[in-house]
């Protein structure tokens, strides 16, 4: 059974209609409790980080994440669920769940502090009038041996993306798949039982349908 963590943060419609359209079984909810027997949670959200750490203390969301994780449990973070597994957010200063080593930062941030653009497809002067928030399709290229989930995904595959922040891991080794937006875009991260994905796979057509397949028939 396949768990949506509903802390007020968004998206949830899509991603059951993603689940449903999989033919996939799923509970969502509000009670940490009411997921303790699932088999895999997927922790989607989108908006502003400060809040959605505001939401997740207030529904005990946060140490139930905690707690799943240092269990080994399969968890997949989508967008937002993606961002606030790391340690510290740039949006709303905030510290996040610190499930994962690294910090999350504005790309207008991120490009000031590149000393050059050897990471990217981008230069200088196109990094500095892309708009932000990156939003629309981006293809990827794998990395580190890519992740388990993209099986039956070929590289360079687009998805949908929608974000104004991006992930800075403190392990490089994490990252499995970028995207290219002034600078390398960690698209997916994977570490033990944690796979995340900057995207929205749920909006990113039959790509996006089979990654959530995969997890699903983990």
């Amino acid at each position: 059974m396949t768990g949506i963590v509903d802390y007020n943060a968004g998206n949830i419609k899509s991603v059951e209609r993603a689940l449903l359209s999989l033919g996939a079984e799923y509970v969502r909810s509000k009670n940490p409790k009411e997921l303790e027997n699932c088999d895999r949670l997927i922790f989607p959200g989108v908006g502003e980080a400060a809040y959605a750490m505001e939401q997740l203390k207030k529904t005990g969301f946060d140490s139930f994440l905690k707690d799943w994780t240092a269990a080994n449990k399969r968890l997949l973070g989508i967008c937002l669920g993606s961002q606030i597994i790391f340690e510290h957010s740039e949006e709303g200063d905030v510290e996040c769940l610190g499930i994962l080593k690294g910090s999350i930062r504005h790309f207008k941030n991120v490009w000031k502090d590149l000393e050059d653009f050897s990471q990217s497809t981008a230069s200088p002067m196109q990094a500095v009038s892309l708009k932000v928030p990156h939003m629309g399709w981006n293809n990827l290229a794998f990395a580190n041996g890519g992740c388990r989930l993209f099986e039956g995904v070929d590289e360079n595959s687009d998805f949908y993306f929608v974000h104004s922040y991006l992930i800075q891991p403190s392990d490089e080794t994490i990252v499995k798949a970028y995207a290219d937006y002034g600078c390398r875009v960690p698209a997916c991260v994977e570490s033990g039982s944690v796979t995340a994905f900057q995207f929205h796979p749920e909006k990113s057509g039959e790509a996006g349908l089979r990654l959530l397949k995969n997890f699903v028939n983990e």
